[in-house]
């Protein structure tokens, strides 16, 4: 890995000197370098994950894919949304708003006497093989995804921010990051948190994000796939993911009681939850491996007409009123 880690470093560097030292100066901010640094960092891995998308998962979607494409506005929408995450423009807006309160809080719990610890130094024996180390972190990080992510859906006032990314009818691979921006500042704090909290070094933190949005692109693509019966259960495939958005199924909990799927209830708020590993699916009851492609959106949006906006602005404002019961 090291070859990896010394090319990673020389590009973070060559794309640092040549792009965001010069602006960091022009604007001001010389005195934040270091930061800058670790933002050419980001900025480098998602060109990395969109030439990913352009070149491998575009091509798949083209191969085998579940429905034809007929509402585009949509897709340039959420091609919107990817740029904005994927090129750390958001992580920018984190860094000037949430990052400094984060910064006082860990700095005011070490003057305190309470310091963070690192996880994969409890087996120093085991975990100080890198690759032992990082799935220690991937793994707990999964974990703590999956109970976010049910709890987008069981609470009625998140789940009316976390709506709008069930709102998108027809998935592609652009599609995971059509969300509300404060959902994703919500979810990104707490794991920003749980990061500081078990010592999480920042490399390794850059890669758990980079895999993991990658990963979830695929889970979104338009891609009639699946990973086999033993497959299916190691890692999130397509077709798993796509039930979590199937109308019905992805997010259902109304006054009536839960909505039989199939003759059986579903999960309260749904089925198959994970972020990487369907393992905590199958753990706690909330997994569904049927076997099918089903059409995806919200129950309400599809039976009731409920507008979740077409553009990204209005989409961000309906969020909002949806938040205060106004839409």
């Amino acid at each position: 890995m090291d070859w990896l880690d010394n090319f990673f470093s020389l590009a973070q560097q060559g794309v640092f000197e040549s792009v965001i030292e010069p602006a960091m100066f022009a604007l001001g901010l010389g005195h934040l370098l270091e930061d800058g640094y670790a933002a050419a960092g980001w900025l480098l891995v998602g060109l990395i994950q969109i030439l990913v998308l352009v070149a491998v998962i575009g091509p798949l979607q083209r191969w085998r894919p579940v429905e034809a494409i007929g509402d585009k506005r949509a897709v340039r929408t959420d091609v919107l949304y990817t740029l904005i995450h994927r090129l750390g423009l958001f992580r920018v807006a984190l860094f000037f708003t949430v990052q400094p309160l984060f910064d006082r809080l860990f700095g005011s719990l070490r003057l305190a006497g309470f310091a963070t610890f690192h996880l994969d130094q409890w087996w120093p024996s085991i975990t100080e093989l890198p690759i032992v180390s990082f799935m220690i972190y991937l793994v707990v990080f999964d974990f703590a995804g999956y109970w976010i992510h049910r709890a987008q859906h069981r609470s009625n006032w998140w789940w009316s921010l976390h709506s709008l990314h069930h709102s998108q009818r027809q998935l592609t691979m652009w599609s995971d990051n059509r969300n509300h921006l404060l959902d994703d500042l919500l979810r990104d704090s707490l794991l920003v948190l749980l990061a500081k909290l078990i010592g999480v070094a920042p490399g390794q933190f850059v890669a758990l994000v980079a895999i993991s949005q990658l990963s979830e692109s695929l889970q979104h693509a338009n891609l009639r796939w699946w990973f086999g019966r033993v497959g299916e259960r190691l890692w999130i495939s397509p077709r798993f993911h796509r039930l979590h958005h199937a109308i019905g199924i992805g997010h259902e909990s109304d006054d009536a009681g839960p909505v039989m799927v199939q003759g059986r209830s579903p999960a309260l708020g749904g089925h198959n939850f994970g972020v990487l590993l369907p393992w905590w699916d199958i753990l706690f009851g909330t997994a569904s491996f049927e076997r099918h492609y089903p059409a995806t959106g919200v129950r309400d949006q599809v039976e009731q007409g409920r507008d979740y906006g077409r553009g990204l602005w209005s989409q961000q404002w309906l969020g909002l009123k949806r938040l205060v019961g106004r839409a």
